[in-house]
């Protein structure tokens, strides 16, 4: 994968942009455009990850166990984004062989994830579960600074605003937690929060829809590598239940091509504080399907939420960063 131009990779302006690569001769219209674009993708995704909980609460009530609800939601979304591509535009099958590789990397380093997330939700309880997994912020904000990406305390102020939100959300979800659990989501929230920053420094290279591909053809791998490890019986899921399952998978496949066309106008950190606003979206879904209702405490936590979200018009370009891709492409290059 060829190291950008400095020109490509993204730089501050004075206008409200965050992340959009400035090319050579763009315009400031041209950048706001580019914003505009990824606050749609990015704001579009937590609309489909917020109705996978709904729907996995669905899947369970049928009878469905955690694996094979993880395995083949996982499948269907890649086979819908393969035939999709295929029909649409299969140029896009024959990326460079880094862009390819790298991704499947990243889909693999989160599929694990995605088997310990689910586990973790059958020892704790979602609320706890939802607490939890809000730290990929943090880990995310280190990576980036640990690859030389400069954080503004706007940025850092959202992020603990969203971690406040959550914790109000879940009326603090905390109890007598369940260790191995927790642990569990911890891990899983690490593995999204560097799938998230591998996808940003993979994306200035390739198209977003490449990565979501190979990213999520990474993950049904593991997750299917797991279920023929572990196979379970499939006749006790009834047809309700695969309907679930099948509806988790489009929504899985659309999440994850939204979240890396945002991802790629702008920036990881960006497109993950957006994403937070999945929680609202499950929550007004459970009120409106599943009959659960909103207390003060976690509307006032909505609140916060939305605050930090709004902060967003305000933050400017990200600044550019070290690519330690290829510093150590440098360094095998001389001692090969």
């Amino acid at each position: 994968m060829s190291a950008p131009s400095p020109e490509s990779r993204p730089q501050p302006f004075s206008g409200q942009v965050i992340g959009g690569q400035r090319k050579g001769g763009q315009t400031l219209e041209q950048s706001r455009r580019i914003w505009q674009e990824g606050l749609f993708w990015a704001l579009l995704s937590p609309l489909f990850l917020g109705t996978i909980p709904i729907l996995a609460k669905v899947a369970y009530a049928t009878g469905a166990d955690v694996l094979s609800v993880v395995a083949f939601r996982t499948i269907i979304a890649a086979l819908m984004l393969w035939t999709a591509v295929f029909i649409a535009k299969r140029d896009l099958i024959r990326t460079s062989s880094p862009a390819k590789y790298s991704s499947l990397f990243a889909g693999i380093i989160n599929g694990v994830g995605s088997i310990f997330f689910y586990a973790s939700l059958a020892r704790i309880d979602a609320s706890l579960g939802q607490l939890v997994n809000i730290t990929y912020l943090i880990y995310i904000t280190v990576l980036l600074r640990l690859a030389g990406q400069s954080i503004s305390w706007l940025t850092i102020f959202r992020t603990g605003l969203a971690i406040v939100s959550i914790y109000i959300l879940t009326a603090g979800g905390l109890g007598h937690p369940d260790w191995i659990g927790v642990g569990m989501m911890v891990f899983a929230a690490f593995t999204f929060a560097v799938q998230l920053v591998l996808s940003q420094r993979i994306l200035i290279d390739a198209p977003a829809p490449v990565v979501a591909l190979y990213i999520m053809t990474g993950m049904a791998l593991v997750v299917a590598l797991a279920w023929l490890i572990f196979p379970t019986d499939l006749r006790l899921i009834t047809i309700g239940g695969w309907q679930a399952i099948t509806l988790m998978g489009v929504a899985t496949g659309l999440s994850r091509l939204t979240l890396f066309l945002g991802v790629k106008r702008l920036g990881s950190i960006q497109v993950a504080l957006l994403s937070i606003l999945e929680v609202v979206v499950s929550i007004v879904l459970a009120i409106i399907l599943l009959g659960e209702k909103l207390s003060l405490t976690q509307l006032a936590g909505a609140l916060v939420l939305l605050v930090s979200i709004l902060l967003v018009k305000y933050e400017r370009g990200l600044p550019r960063f070290i690519d330690w891709w290829q510093i150590i492409w440098r360094w095998r290059l001389r001692n090969k």
